[in-house]
Parts: C-alpha cells; structure tokens; sequence
C-alpha cells in the first residue's frame, strides 16, 4: 500500500512509497486513530455495498409469533428479579425502570400540577393532560383520547371481546391489567391502608382517592348546581343527571339508566340471584356493597350523629338526608293538595293517594295496600306470629317498632313538643300533625261539608258520614260500621276480652271492652 506524500517546500510533488505499517506507527496517535477510524468506515461502506438494500431503522430480526422484534417475552423467561419486591422482568432495562420505583425518587414535576413521576416519558405523557389535545378518536362512538395506547385500549370495549377470565369466579375481561387487578379482590389482600381512618385498598391508587375524602378539597364543581367533587371523574357522572340522557336501558323492563354500570346493577334484580349472604341473618343481596351496608346493622356501630338532636346512623347518606328534615326545607310539592315534603320519594308515594292505585293485594283477605311494605307488614297479622312482647304488660306485636311505640305509653315520656304552644307528645308524628293546626299548612278539605282535616287517614272517615257506606261488618253479628277502629272495638264484646279496669276505686268491680266506655264511668264516678 502506498501514500502520496506532497512537500510544502517543494512545488514539484514526489510519490514516495510507504509501508502502511511503519507509517502508521510513526505517525502522531490522534492522527493514527483518525487514519484508522477512516480506514474502518471505508471498509464497512465496502461490506455493506455487497449487501441487499435495507431502509433505515428497519428491524433485522423479527419474531415469528407476532411480528415484533422480542422473542423473550413468548419465551416466559424472566431472569432479571428486584431484590426489593421479587418481580421479575425478561430485560435488564425494564427492571432498572423498575427499581426508580423503590428509590422512591421523582425527579420529573409537572409545571401545571405539581405531581411528580420516576421517568421522564411518564411526564410527557401526563402534560398531554394539560395541553388538552385529543389526537386520537375512536370511529365508534367518537370519544377521544391523548394518546394512541389509550385509544386502543378503548377500542377493546366496543369490540366485546373479552379474552382474559378469572379462574376463581370466572368474571372477564378486555385487558390483562384489568384481571391483575381484580385477583387481587380474590386474595384479600389490601396492602395500602389510610393513615387517618385505618380503611385498606387492594390498590394505591385506589387510597389516593380515598385520601382525597380526607383532605376535604373538592377542587371540581358542577357549572349546573354547584356541587362539588373529589375527582373529575365523579363530576363526569354527575353531569350526566343534568344531561337527562339515559342511554342505557333494561331490555326486560325498559327501565333507562345513565350509566352502563348502574344498568347492570338493576339487571341483577331480573336475575334473581342474591350471591352474597349476611353470615348473621341469612339475608342476600344482588351486590356486594348492599350486603356491607347490611352489615353495619349488627355491628352497631353508628359513627354518624346529628349535631342538633344526637340521633346516629351507620352511614353518612343517611345522616345527611336525616339533616334536611332539620332544615325544614320542603322543596317537593303536590300540585293537587299543595302537601310539601323534604324529599321526591315521600312525593311521590303521597301522589298515589290521590291516584287511588292499590297494585298490591294480600291472597288471604284481598286488601290492597299502594306500597308492597304496607302489604308485607298486613301479611305479618295473618301468620299469627308475634315475636315481639311488652316486659310490662305481655302485649304482643308483630313487628319491633309497634312495641317500641307501645312501651312509650309505659314510660309516660312525651319527648317531643310544640315549638309554639308547648304541648307534648309521645311521638314526632302526632307532634307534627298538631303542628299543622298552628301552620295552617297541609290540610285536608271536605269537598262536601268544607271541613278541615290534618291527616288524610281522618278525612277518609270522615267521607263515610256523607256517603253512609259502613264497608267495616263483623263476621259473628253482621253489625256493621264506618271505621276499622269501631269493628275492632266491637269485636272485643264477642270475645269477652276486658282490659281497661277502673284504678281510681278499689272496690270497682267492673271491667270494661272498650276504653271510652271505662273514661264515661271515671267521668260519671
């Protein structure tokens, strides 16, 4: 091999010939590595020449299982482990990724929010949040995405495939993360517990926002009705009630729901099946939140007290729906009477009186009765069971709030009164129609007489004075009457049965049927 080798000094140039060895070595080292990298560079350009022509960037080596350029993670091999936690990974990079996890350093912040992240394409990606760009659109139902993963991801929910099912319960999935994450409801274990109240998550992200709870920040408002939200994505599904879109509904019943979440709820009622059981009274439930809320009844534990009057509940919904009836706030009116009430659901209830549907009726008697409670408790009378019995006096109910009820008449308290007269009562319900005469609110009116009536219940037997119907018979004597009341007390002449004894005299002998015969004889003595 030869070198031209030109002289400065000289204008004529002379060829002199070169061992490529001895010039190599004699010359300075930078220059030496640079002839050599040179040298290298032209031979490799010669090698590549005699090769096939190949795009740049493009994978050499592609695997025969799907294409892609790995073929270690169809193997199962996995030979790169974290001492910390024991997982493991089929690359060396993947667990050095890994392990930023346990370093517990962030050196990626938001500028925006503030949150913080190992990696710096884990920033990157979240600031997509805040710049508000959606490249992505599923051509299905036009929802939108930051990026091209998360569409994909998406796309699996329309398509309806779900290949990845739970050996345990047999529940499946569209995504392998989705499954990870509900074994984990299978093993119990809940790993992440909340510092201040002790609750524990099966995920992290799951006591985030849990803590959130805590904080008392509600940083996303409704623009419709003010209320506040812990996530955005609690206020998404609260919009949806303002929307009045319920796109999805129930085949069997046509019952609309707006979320697809809340439709399956309601589809477990069709079903039948109540898979989870109260293991102290046998009860099941279509769900598993239903059997917890259950659950807090016999633990007695009510953490939820009413500031105003004490009384505690086991749930904080029902401490707050518990504060309107404080409030005295009634938004809910009935175009027909005008009757207000706290609550829709107590509207809507009162609203069948004036529709006069009866749709639920015993088998044993025929009565029919507007709520399916007021059958199921009429349907206690005719089994004749009783379990409920007074210590004091050995009267038996069939149910425990008509004892509770009864024993007040034991006790002679009469702890609620009328704020403008004074008058006390045993109970908040008679405390509350008296109320009325002072309001004159919530009246009932006779359209035959004009007179006035606080409960619907006295107006009702008052219209059999105009009709002169008498729908009350009794079975042993015929005799009839206008009230169930007057049935009941009559009945007890048939039946000897002689409660109310005379207690002023102690010589009295006579025992009387009905209380108001026993208050004309006091009155008469």
């Amino acid at each position: 091999c030869t070198r031209h080798h030109r002289s400065s000094s000289l204008k004529a140039t002379c060829v002199v010939p070169i061992c490529s060895t001895t010039a190599f070595h004699s010359l300075p080292l930078f220059v030496s590595l640079s002839l050599q990298d040179q040298h290298g560079a032209r031979s490799q350009r010669s090698k590549e020449a005699d090769k096939p022509h190949r795009r740049k960037r493009e994978k050499k080596y592609s695997c025969d299982e799907c294409g892609k350029s790995h073929q270690l993670i169809h193997s199962g091999v996995k030979a790169y482990s974290c001492d910390e936690c024991g997982k493991s990974f089929s690359l060396f990079r993947n667990l050095k990724t890994h392990q930023l996890i346990h370093r517990g350093v962030k050196e990626y912040s938001c500028d925006f929010c503030g949150q913080s992240f190992h990696r710096l394409d884990s920033l990157k990606r979240h600031q997509l949040i805040h710049s508000g760009v959606k490249a992505y659109s599923c051509d299905e139902c036009g929802k939108d995405f930051t990026r091209a993963g998360s569409l994909k991801a998406h796309q699996l929910v329309h398509s309806g495939v779900k290949a990845y099912s739970c050996e345990l319960c047999g529940k499946s999935f569209n995504r392998a993360g989705s499954l990870k994450t509900h074994q984990l409801i299978h093993s119990g274990v809940k790993a992440y517990s909340c510092e201040l109240c002790g609750k524990s998550f099966t995920r992290a992200g799951s006591l985030k926002s849990h803590q959130l709870v805590h904080s008392g920040v509600k940083p996303y408002s409704c623009d419709e009705c003010g209320k506040s939200f812990t996530q955005v994505g609690n206020l998404k599904k609260h919009q949806l009630i303002h929307s009045g879109i319920k796109a999805y509904s129930c085949e069997l019943c046509g019952k609309s729901f707006n979320r697809a979440g809340s439709l399956k709820s309601h589809q477990l009622i069709h079903s039948g099946i109540k898979a989870y059981s109260c293991d102290f009274c046998g009860q099941s439930f279509h769900r598993p939140e239903s059997l917890k809320r259950h659950q807090l009844i016999h633990s007695g534990v009510k953490a939820y007290s009413c500031e105003l009057c004490g009384k505690s509940f086991t749930q904080s919904a029902y401490l707050k729906t518990h504060q309107l009836i404080h409030s005295g706030v009634k938004a809910y009116s009935c175009e027909l009477c005008g009757k207000s009430f706290t609550f829709s659901e107590s509207l809507k209830r009162h609203q069948l009186i004036h529709s006069g549907v009866k749709a639920y009726s015993c088998e044993f008697c025929g009565k029919s009765f507007m709520f399916s409670q007021s059958l199921k408790r009429h349907q206690l009378i005719h089994s004749g069971v009783k379990a409920y019995s007074c210590e004091l006096c050995g009267k038996s109910f069939t149910q425990a709030g008509s004892l509770k009820r009864h024993q007040l008449i034991h006790s002679a308290v009469k702890a609620y009164s009328c704020d403008i007269c004074g008058k006390t009562f045993r109970w908040p319900l008679s405390r509350n129609i008296h109320r009325r005469i002072h309001t004159k609110k919530d009246f009932c009116f006779c359209d035959q007489c004009g007179k006035i009536f606080v409960t619907y219940k006295n107006l009702h037997r008052h219209m059999f004075t105009h009709t002169g119907k008498r729908p009350y018979k009794c079975e042993l004597c015929e005799k009839t009457f206008k009230s169930p009341r007057y049935l009941k007390s009559h009945q007890k002449i048939h039946s000897r049965e002689k409660l109310y004894k005379c207690s002023y005299c102690e010589v009295c002998i006579f025992l009387y049927t009905v209380v108001v015969s026993l208050k004309y004889y006091v009155n008469e003595v």
